[in-house]
């Protein structure tokens, strides 16, 4: 694990789409409340593309990290770890484009940042306590993936399936898989019950060290 600031204690979730990330960071949110944790939604920080089209935004690659507003969740993130709140981007998926509204983060003793390259970025990663990778076989993922955008973010079967082949899964191979090197942890099977039950147990002992001091 880095040796960053013990105040607050940060955690990076990465893993390939559908993986169980959002299960890690929920469960760890259930654990301990909103009030001690507070989430950092990598996939609000795709990077705003009014000025484009409706057709052309439909076909951005949102599995490279160039799709990412860096300097935007970089500098949010400083934010929070010098104990201030941030008024973190929303991105609507069903217009391909970033929402006007905003999302209040408050700083908290614990700060998750979840998402596909969550632990891609050097400065990023320096920042973190506690660096996880939820490694998931490749089939779950795709059928989450696919479950997910039909029902939450109005696409088809065809053009998910033409997604994932053109973009997902070389994009994943490419960029996101090769970040599990940088990993503390990494949860095989997703987000297994004793691993998560490891990373929970971890961050109620930073807790209690902070209350203690």
């Amino acid at each position: 694990m880095t040796n960053t600031s013990s105040f607050p204690f940060v955690i990076g979730v990465a893993g390939g789409s559908g993986s169980g990330k959002s299960t890690v960071t929920q469960q760890v949110l259930a654990a301990f409340g909103s009030d001690v944790v507070s989430v950092v939604m990598q996939d609000d920080y795709y990077a705003d593309q009014t000025h484009l089209a409706p057709d052309v935004r439909r076909k951005a690659n949102y599995d490279h990290p160039n799709a990412f507003d860096w300097p935007l969740l970089i500098q949010q993130v400083h934010t929070l770890r010098s104990g201030q709140a941030i008024e973190m981007p929303v991105y609507d998926f069903t217009i391909d484009n970033r929402s006007t509204d905003t999302i209040h983060v408050k700083p908290a003793p614990v700060i998750v940042i979840e998402g596909l390259f969550a632990l891609y970025d050097a400065d990023l990663r320096d920042m973190m306590s506690l660096k996880i990778f939820v490694d998931t076989a490749s089939d779950v993922r795709f059928i989450r993936r696919l479950q997910r955008d039909i029902s939450e973010r109005g696409r088809s079967m065809d053009s998910v399936i033409g997604q994932y082949m053109e973009t997902v899964r070389p994009m994943y191979k490419q960029f996101i898989e090769p970040t599990k090197r940088h990993a503390d942890v990494i949860l095989p099977h997703g987000a297994n019950g004793p691993a998560v039950d490891v990373i929970t147990t971890k961050v109620a002992s930073v807790i209690d060290g902070l209350n203690q001091g």
